[in-house]
């Protein structure tokens, strides 16, 4: 093979690898679409992801009994039930343990 085509071909490797690194950071989400809304007697649980170098985002993933949704961080619902959850788990977990004295 003469030393052009070895030079173009070369060359086109490292494009190709740019570019695929390119379009993969950032963009590897678990979310693609995702929901306005869910019944609240429906989940079973939640997970929050934070924005992370894979995901330029924060995913908020919802298990129910008929599967795994996501929903929409930026929704004022969700945001409002996100805070709701919260605070009730909050509650939950600063209950103070009784005290007992000694006689």
């Amino acid at each position: 093979m003469s030393g052009i085509i070895k030079v173009f071909l070369l060359l086109a490797v490292v494009v190709c690898i740019s570019k695929a690194q390119r379009i993969d950071s950032g963009q590897q989400c678990l979310c693609h679409n995702v929901r306005d809304s869910l019944a609240k007697s429906e989940i079973k649980d939640i997970q929050i992801y934070p924005v992370t170098i894979f995901c330029n985002k924060v995913e908020i993933v919802v298990t129910t009994n008929t599967g795994r949704f996501c929903l929409n961080p930026n929704n004022k619902r969700v945001k409002n039930f996100l805070i709701n959850i919260l605070k009730k788990k909050k509650t939950f977990a600063t209950v103070r343990p009784a005290h007992f004295t000694t006689n």
